[in-house]
């Protein structure tokens, strides 16, 4: 378990040293499965970050994902995804045979089908189950420290995710009433009746958690940290929710009291309806954020730095009727973030965690943000323009902060700058012609020669954009129902000397810096 660490607040704050990383899931890496994963392809990137001067490795969530696919809708806060464990690794451990790793049939080596792949993956592990359970003395061990360790959020998820099986994959307020109320006597009745569901979901998330602590070793030892990300916000349709309704805005029943969301601004009249359920703040500080510190611990057993999203959520939150057809009717309430992060940094220690700030910030979020010093995300795409924001310019950069060229929910830097060229209307390539004083045609290097250059201590890259791909390698699209999350590369995108371009931008701009010589102070005699 992640041991928790007491000191008196506000103690030394963490400063993170001069660096510079790539952004990329787990599930867009190269592999003969349909679907990136913890195996050899994962060990062979963090050889390449190696090789190409790169400290840091950036994640979404790597929780199990629902509806859409998403990374920030899990099904837990705590638990892995199991389409990441790798069938090469359970071949290794003898669960999984030579017939059995057949490549996923006429499958599009760049993109994700999950419906496909969720049914391949599953059918894969269940053999795998079946195996373990013949030769369970040989792992019988090493499972029950697993389960023992991660009893708090393992037992009610495995429970949940069996649950869900046997109602047909329907979202959990709609199963049996008895399941929805945590009835005791029928809870006890359930167990019994799933059991083997039940053992077979703590043994995915045994082979899940045992697989990415080897990838995170493997990139520790090379010098790597691996950057992870919390989610603000949890799944209506999550183990998280069921067994916890009291800390949410849900009665007994599951009906949504309140909801969350951002209100209406210039690029969505009606706001943006999410509909997460909201936290019962008032009952989470009873215990000091006891929720909290225990997720902020699970994660930090997983990576070594954690990025909160949607960070301005801690300071307040658009609080929506949970009935609301739109976002439009919320009203802002505050939030107790400054309690909840002294009483993470109380029990927990001086852990790093990175603040993304983007959207419409107030000197409140601001002041939350630098109290604690966290660094705040600065994204290149948005500082280009009349009406884009000038503090996004590197020139305007401070050094507690991470620069990125883009993020996951826009166009590739290629494809956006493309776009801006094309409208004769834009002033943005224009100004990021003149502002980089280039005018060729490779924009994305120059952009991310200009983060290096700044003076942020964090340069971040998407891997699309290290490759330098165009709008079909885009992640995501905000509202868009299906097709998301589903770009991956492939080796043969990464050309033979890649990696010595961004190891001479690592070396010439200090990142990280150069050992110092001590200077050599000499004394005269006095005379």
């Amino acid at each position: 378990m992640f041991a928790e660490k007491h000191f008196q607040f506000p103690g030394i704050k963490m400063k993170f040293e001069r660096a510079a990383g790539i952004l990329l899931h787990p599930t867009s890496l190269p592999g003969k499965y349909g679907i990136g994963d913890l195996g050899y392809d994962a060990l062979k990137f963090i050889d390449f970050l190696e090789k190409a001067g790169q400290k840091l490795w950036q994640v979404f969530p790597l929780g199990p994902t629902g509806y859409g696919d998403s990374p920030y809708q899990c099904f837990s806060a705590f638990a892995g995804n199991p389409n990441l464990v790798s069938p090469d690794k359970l071949k290794e451990e003898d669960l999984l045979s030579y017939e059995d790793l057949k490549p996923i049939s006429h499958h599009n080596p760049n993109q994700i089908d999950y419906g496909q792949v969720i049914e391949y993956k599953k059918s894969l592990l269940k053999k795998a189950f079946k195996n373990f359970k013949v030769n369970f003395k040989n792992f019988e061990s090493d499972f029950e420290s697993f389960c023992s360790e991660n009893s708090e959020w393992l037992d009610d998820f495995a429970f949940f995710m069996a649950a869900k099986d046997a109602h047909g994959g329907t979202v959990w307020k709609d199963w049996d009433k008895g399941l929805v109320h945590r009835d005791k006597k029928i809870m006890f009745v359930w167990k019994e009746k799933l059991s083997d569901e039940i053992f077979y979901h703590k043994f995915v998330q045994f082979q899940f958690f045992n697989q990415w602590h080897y990838v995170k070793e493997y990139a520790n030892k090379k010098g790597i940290k691996i950057i992870g990300d919390m989610p603000i916000f949890i799944a209506y349709d999550s183990a998280d929710l069921w067994a916890n309704k009291n800390l949410f805005t849900v009665d007994d029943n599951g009906k949504l009291e309140t909801v969350a969301g951002v209100p209406p601004d210039y690029f969505s009249p009606t706001g943006q309806l999410w509909g997460n359920p909201l936290y019962r703040w008032k009952e989470m500080e009873k215990d000091d954020f006891l929720w909290w510190r225990k997720r902020f611990a699970n994660l930090f057993k997983l990576v070594d730095i954690v990025r909160i999203d949607h960070f301005r959520g801690f300071e307040a939150f658009w609080e929506i009727p949970g009935d609301a057809p739109t976002a439009e009717t919320g009203r802002w309430v505050k939030a107790p973030g400054e309690k909840l992060f002294k009483s993470i940094l109380n029990h927990l220690g001086d852990v790093p965690i990175l603040a993304e700030d983007l959207g419409v910030i107030t000197p409140a979020v601001e002041k939350l943000r630098d109290d604690f010093e966290f660094p705040g995300m600065k994204i290149l795409q948005f500082a280009f323009g009349t009406d884009m924001e000038t503090k996004f310019l590197p020139h305007n950069y401070v050094q507690n902060c991470v620069v990125l060229t883009g993020a996951h929910d826009n166009d590739t830097t290629r494809a956006y700058f493309e776009k801006a060229k094309a409208d004769k209307r834009s002033d943005i390539y224009k100004h990021v012609q003149e502002y980089l004083n280039y005018y060729g045609d490779d924009i994305v290097y120059e952009l991310i020669r200009a983060a290096y250059a700044s003076v942020a201590n964090i340069v971040i890259v998407p891997m699309q954009d290290i490759l330098n791909l165009g709008g079909e390698a885009r992640m995501n699209f905000p509202g868009k129902l299906g097709g998301n999350w589903m770009w991956r590369f492939t080796w043969d995108q990464i050309t033979e000397d890649l990696h010595l371009k961004y190891l001479g931008l690592s070396k010439l701009y200090e990142r990280p810096p150069k050992p110092r010589k001590a200077e050599r102070i000499e004394t005269v005699d006095s005379v």
